[in-house]
């Protein structure tokens, strides 16, 4: 007889102003991204070299991202399991009156300890009805690197590649990896 593991369903939690993250939240936020890129996560960072990563390369991202959220414009979700930040990512709206209507998904990370728990799932369906109920989106879009498999992970929550630029992102010298374009109408 086959034991099966009892997994509380992780606690979601929305950010919208940068007052709501404060210092202990963003150090365990830098922390997850940390031990994700850092175990072939494809979350690096824009402006900050290839991993290894530490604190030092990550923490002003972050700190970006959190003093750029606002409810109109950007928020961020954090998944919260045993104590500890699991997960997290982020969703933006373009002000621009052309694709306001648009949203993008960026940083989407869970933990490794966490992973295979189906968090990613769970924060990729909070902030479909995030767009959707509380920000007025249309449709979302996301790019995911090649070689990783993660557009199956996207496809199986509904999303729909729209196209790929070949060979734009250099993991390391000779391994250029396709950007998959995504998309998913709400």
């Amino acid at each position: 007889m086959a034991t099966h593991e009892t997994v509380k369903a992780p606690e979601l939690t929305q950010f919208s102003q940068a007052a709501e993250v404060g210092p202990a939240l963003r150090q365990e936020l830098v922390d997850c991204w940390v031990a994700v890129v850092n175990t072939g996560g494809a979350v690096i960072p824009h402006g900050v070299p290839v991993p290894p990563l530490g604190t030092r390369e990550v923490r002003p991202v972050l700190d970006e991202i959190a003093e750029g959220l606002d409810p109109g414009r950007s928020r961020m979700l954090v998944a919260t399991g045993e104590g500890a930040v699991a997960g997290w990512l982020l969703l933006r709206r373009d002000p621009h009156p052309l694709v306001a209507h648009c949203g993008t998904v960026n940083h989407l990370q869970t933990h490794p300890r966490f992973r295979g728990k189906g968090l990613g799932s769970a924060l990729m369906h909070r902030v479909r009805g995030i767009a959707r109920d509380e920000m007025g989106l249309e449709r979302l879009r996301l790019t995911a690197r090649s070689g990783l498999g993660l557009e199956d992970f996207y496809r199986g929550l509904g999303w729909v590649e729209v196209g790929r630029w070949p060979g734009a992102l250099r993991v390391a010298p000779g391994d250029d990896r396709d950007e998959i374009l995504m998309s998913l109408a709400l």
